[in-house]
């Protein structure tokens, strides 16, 4: 059975009922990381669980990974792969600019996903039709800006401190070549890229979770994700994606 944009919209609705009314709340935080800070809501927890029912009664072959709740038949050639808050930093600061991920992988190829962002409305998404976009200003397929030179374009990362040792300078290079650099926006960046409003996001450490949902999205609006090295951007890892191929070879030209 294909999966369908009725499906991805009911996916997307199923995590907005449990993000959205936690959002700009006082909800309680925990934090994951012992000698850090990895923050988790409730919102994280019961957004994934209502994703993984919605796909459990879909597809009740495919296997299930969750950064909250972990792998479940994950030996199976179809796999979703769910970050059910990508940002929760910005979730718990109030800024609009996390995102419910998931994606589909088959045989270790991810071939949709989704990317939604429900307070402000919109839902980015990728099937076997297309790459696409509904939301303030009307549905569209969604394709990259032809950007081709580093000095035209727009680029966004997380933050800098994120590269470590000699990634700092090799990422502080490329910054200094691109026309405009921009911080702080996890997966709706890489959604901005999709949408042809931005050109290039770099982002070192990522996990599969964090990745899966956008590559469809990204590949089929015309841009490249890969690893810093061209390798396949599935199971994480230090990402690149640029909306053409001329513009991602020149930007790992710089960082590998």
């Amino acid at each position: 059975m294909p999966v369908t944009a009725e499906f991805m919209r009911r996916v997307a609705a199923a995590a907005a009922a449990e993000t959205l009314p936690r959002f700009r709340s006082q909800a309680a935080v925990a934090n994951k990381l012992a000698g850090g800070f990895d923050p988790v809501t409730e919102a994280d927890r019961e957004a994934e669980r209502a994703i993984r029912a919605v796909i459990a009664a879909e597809f009740p072959e495919h296997g299930i990974l969750g950064e909250e709740h972990g792998a479940e038949n994950t030996g199976n050639s179809h796999v979703w792969v769910i970050d059910p808050i990508d940002g929760t930093r910005a979730f718990i600061s109030g800024l609009p600019v996390w995102g419910t991920l998931v994606g589909l992988t088959v045989d270790g190829d991810a071939v949709a996903g989704l990317m939604s962002q429900p307070f402000t409305g919109e839902l980015y998404y990728a099937t076997e039709e297309g790459s696409f976009y509904e939301g303030p200003g009307g549905a569209r397929r969604l394709s990259t800006r032809p950007t081709k030179k580093l000095a035209d374009a727009t680029l966004f990362t997380t933050t800098p401190a994120l590269f470590k040792g000699g990634q700092r300078a090799l990422y502080d290079r490329l910054e200094a070549t691109v026309r405009l650099p921009r911080y702080g926006t996890d997966c709706y960046a890489f959604a901005m890229v999709a949408a042809g409003h931005a050109d290039i996001v770099t982002d070192p450490g990522l996990q599969s979770y964090d990745i899966v949902g956008l590559i469809p999205i990204i590949e089929r609006a015309g841009g490249v994700v890969t690893t810093f090295d061209g390798r396949p951007a599935e199971q994480g890892g230090d990402i690149l994606a640029a909306a053409t191929p001329e513009l991602h070879a020149a930007a790992m030209a710089m960082l590998a």
